[in-house]
């Protein structure tokens, strides 16, 4: 009886694993297109603002990006059974390794595999840690990129999301709830990167970026769409505590 319900229980995630595995790559995958995408939108001589209106659909397509990884964390965070799965997942393999047993999808997800998933989905927001990375690793590496093509690309997008939300002429033409959802997402996306990326962060007075006005956008909107986001912005920006940070800022966000 016991061995049978093992098997249920194996059979029954060994799929759930390859999804997750699909998602870890595809993890990969956006690592490096948010790179390509950067250096295009940053590249001299043009200003962000410049880049943005000549070069809308890769704009368009970092949007896309951003609005897949702050869904696909909301996800996450919402799916604890995630992380027990693939323990599950790991115990028996390994269980069975000491047995000599190999099973047909190790060759699909080996140990090695395993172990770098685990670190992915420890994360509490997976993909926007990778996001986060990927645009900072892309600062370091282009050393003789001023900083400010790329944080200022950032509050551009930030501030574009903001005013569409804002502005009851723009807001009143979105066709439907996903068309807000998406500008939320995107905007929340822009300021995580710009916190990442920016020595001082999205929330210094000094800021690029009206994070005020940001985050009142956010709470005008019903509470079961932007809870998310603003826990997004609560965990996964790294200057938000900082002595620099205004209290109101703390306060609108506690």
């Amino acid at each position: 009886m016991q061995f049978m319900l093992q098997e249920r229980a194996w059979n029954s995630v060994c799929p759930l694993v390859i999804k997750l595995k699909k998602f870890y790559s595809f993890s990969l995958r956006l690592e490096e297109a948010l790179q390509s995408l950067l250096e295009c939108l940053t590249c001299p001589p043009f200003t962000p603002t410049q880049h943005l209106e000549r070069e809308q659909a890769l704009a368009k397509q970092f949007a896309e990006i951003l609005h897949f990884t702050l869904r696909f964390d909301e996800l996450k965070m919402r799916i604890p059974a995630i992380q027990n799965d693939f323990s599950y997942y790991r115990r028996t393999i390994s269980r069975n390794r000491i047995n000599n047993m190999n099973l047909d999808i190790e060759s699909e997800v080996n140990n090695e595999m395993a172990n770098r998933m685990s670190l992915f989905y420890a994360e509490a927001t997976p993909m926007l840690k990778t996001l986060s990375n990927a645009t900072t690793n892309f600062v370091t590496e282009n050393k003789t990129l001023p900083l400010e093509n790329t944080t200022d690309c950032l509050s551009t997008m930030a501030s574009v999301c903001k005013v569409m939300l804002e502005t009851p002429e723009y807001s009143s033409r979105f066709s439907s709830e996903d068309t807000l959802l998406f500008c939320m997402r995107v905007m929340v996306g822009v300021i995580i990167l710009y916190d990442h990326v920016h020595p001082n962060g999205a929330f210094n007075k000094s800021s690029k970026i009206d994070m005020k006005g940001c985050i009142k956008v956010l709470k005008d909107q019903p509470a079961d769409n932007v809870e998310g986001l603003l826990n997004a912005l609560k965990f996964t920006t790294k200057h938000l505590n900082d002595e620099s940070t205004p209290k109101n800022i703390r306060t609108m966000l506690q």
